[in-house]
């Protein structure tokens, strides 16, 4: 096996965020919108204990 083999788009996003050093902070900072956040376990375990249990056959009328 050829372990410098690099596939096409590899090859494509290294030159192209070479090409676009800024796209890595404006990724990050996108990122950080929706995934990098502080849990805070005491709303979690809240969410959790209000949260009603899932009717059985909720795709029938019955």
């Amino acid at each position: 096996m050829d372990d410098n083999y690099e596939s096409d788009h590899t090859k494509f996003m290294r030159e192209f965020l070479e090409k676009n050093p800024q796209l890595q902070q404006k990724r990050l900072e996108a990122r950080s919108i929706w995934w990098d956040k502080k849990l805070d376990k005491a709303e979690q375990k809240r969410f959790k204990e209000s949260a009603e249990p899932m009717k059985p056959y909720v795709y029938f009328g019955g």
